[in-house]
């Protein structure tokens, strides 16, 4: 009995649905979306990133952020991630229609980053944090991202960009801390990160 046919037909079967269970669906969702007005008036959400937040986004993906962090806040009915402060709201399609790619994340060994924004609005925090993560976490295990950074000679007046410096770091007198281009851009698009903003189809049910 030649069962080449049926073989044939399951895998297109699978194949197929993993196509539209992947592919389709997610973007026939997406595709139909667009901004919404808050009831209470404001600028309609969400919004592009542009400028220096949109080459933060790249500084992001290439430096590897989207393995140790998510930027998905999950329903109450599937996690505690509202209880842990990290949003007001569950994460709807809407909140990435300007995404793309989209970084959902693939793990969290960090804290989700969906409304990062909204939480810590201070970039000094952010360069703080960067820099050196036990500065503001302490018990961190995130890698510092020092590399971003400059230390140089104070020339004149101390930089207004320089980082406070908690005693006992190892910096020599005359000498400062600074953000590089690529640290500016990656704070700045951490604190544009936030999906507060109320949605009607968020609303759990």
């Amino acid at each position: 009995m030649n069962n080449a046919p049926a073989i044939f037909l399951g895998v297109f079967l699978v194949f197929a649905s993993a196509w539209l269970g992947l592919i389709f669906a997610p973007y026939a969702q997406l595709s139909g979306l667009a901004p919404v007005v808050p009831a209470e008036g404001g600028d309609a959400y969400p919004r592009p990133l542009g400028g220096l937040a949109a080459q933060g986004r790249v500084i992001y993906r290439v430096n590897g952020c989207i393995y140790c962090h998510s930027q998905q806040i999950r329903s109450e009915r599937f996690g505690t991630d509202i209880a842990r402060g990290w949003g007001p709201r569950r994460t709807v399609a809407r909140d990435y229609i300007y995404d793309s790619p989209h970084l959902l994340g693939s793990m969290r060994t960090g804290p989700d980053l969906a409304n990062i924004g909204a939480r810590q609005p201070s970039a000094q925090w952010h360069h703080r944090h960067l820099f050196n993560p036990t500065w503001t976490s302490p018990g961190s295990i995130m890698s510092p991202f020092s590399f971003l950074y400059e230390t140089r000679k104070i020339v004149g007046q101390k930089s207004v960009d320089a980082l406070p410096i908690p005693k006992g770091y190892p910096l020599a007198d005359g000498y400062e801390i600074v953000p590089s281009d690529h640290a500016k851009a990656l704070v700045a698009y951490l604190q544009a990160l936030d999906h507060t903003t109320p949605l009607p189809e968020a609303e759990e049910q």
